[in-house]
């Protein structure tokens, strides 16, 4: 496949905006490690999808009770994934610097409902990732560019909710997640990168694991495991849209247990933090997590009058 005229623009464009010198932000990070940041995530989306259209033919998918026009959708989705990878790698090439490379995954699907149900997940964390890494992005013409494949994010998201029987707009905003908590959940599906891949400026947080089937609903005791030691006094964090609930988390055996708050719908993070978190979820706060629950929005209401 290869560039469209607008594509290699765009890349052009964004290589333009590396041009000059690139100004620190926290930790050090540079737009430089956000774009190598991005293609890492875009590789790992780009072979997760053609891994599964080049095993799976469209007869698995229908015997699994989707329609030949979800799958011929999945072709656009591989294509957009190939398209990011593409524009990234191009943009940093133009800049000088040394694209990463794909990595060697493991992706746990063993058939057509699995894979897209892991699909969603991960078009949600891939647009959580977006979102979340806007605000350290400095230069506005690589701030337009993450935007635009932010909104394709989304729509991947939607088709596979939707897809699934979930509610597609669970939420009425956005999640944002930070570099750290997106890399812990991307880490779980990477078994090694090459060496000449430049060190990305992310660490992964000690795992946590939701032990209970989805979805879920709010009021309802969930359980959680890790492998790491609880301190005496913890909390359960959810995150979900624009709003960051903890609850006192306790222990039974082995389980860390917590009750869904309210503000918890559609596909939510949960974290182990070592506070009371009230606005923002900062990485000092994490003890573990993310983990991922399927939350089951309440019914939507809207009034009518109003128009």
């Amino acid at each position: 496949m290869r560039f469209t005229q607008s594509t290699a623009a765009t890349a052009l464009c964004i290589a333009s905006a590396f041009a000059a010198p690139i100004a620190p932000r926290q930790a050090a990070i540079t737009d430089a490690d956000i774009l190598q940041y991005a293609l890492t995530l875009e590789h790992l989306e780009n072979v997760f999808y053609k891994g599964a259209l080049s095993t799976m033919p469209e007869s698995d998918f229908l015997a699994a009770g989707f329609s030949s026009a979800y799958y011929n959708n999945l072709k656009y989705i591989a294509h957009d994934e190939e398209q990011h990878v593409m524009l990234l790698t191009s943009a940093l090439a133009a800049a000088g610097a040394m694209p990463v490379a794909a990595c060697t995954y493991k992706f746990p699907y063993t058939d057509a409902k699995s894979f897209v149900t892991l699909a969603s997940v991960l078009e949600g964390v891939g647009t959580s990732a977006y979102l979340g890494g806007a605000p350290l992005i400095a230069s506005k013409a690589y701030l337009g560019v993450a935007g635009s494949i932010l909104v394709t994010e989304a729509l991947h998201t939607s088709l596979q909710r939707f897809n699934l029987g979930e509610v597609a707009p669970a939420n009425p905003y956005g999640t944002a997640l930070g570099l750290n908590p997106v890399y812990t959940l991307a880490a779980e599906f990477i078994v090694s990168c090459p060496s000449t891949n430049v060190a990305l400026p992310v660490m992964a947080f000690p795992a946590l694991t939701a032990t209970q089937g989805i979805p879920a609903a709010p009021g309802i005791t969930f359980t959680f495991t890790t492998t790491t030691s609880m301190p005496s006094t913890f909390f359960v964090t959810f995150v979900s849209g624009l709003s960051t609930t903890s609850v006192a988390g306790s222990m039974d055996g082995s389980m860390i247990v917590a009750t869904i708050p309210a503000t918890a719908m559609g596909q939510t993070y949960v974290f182990i933090t070592n506070a009371n978190v009230t606005s923002s979820i900062m990485d000092s706060m994490i003890l573990n997590g993310p983990a991922i629950v399927e939350v089951t929005p309440p019914s939507p209401t809207f009034d009518i009058t109003e128009m």
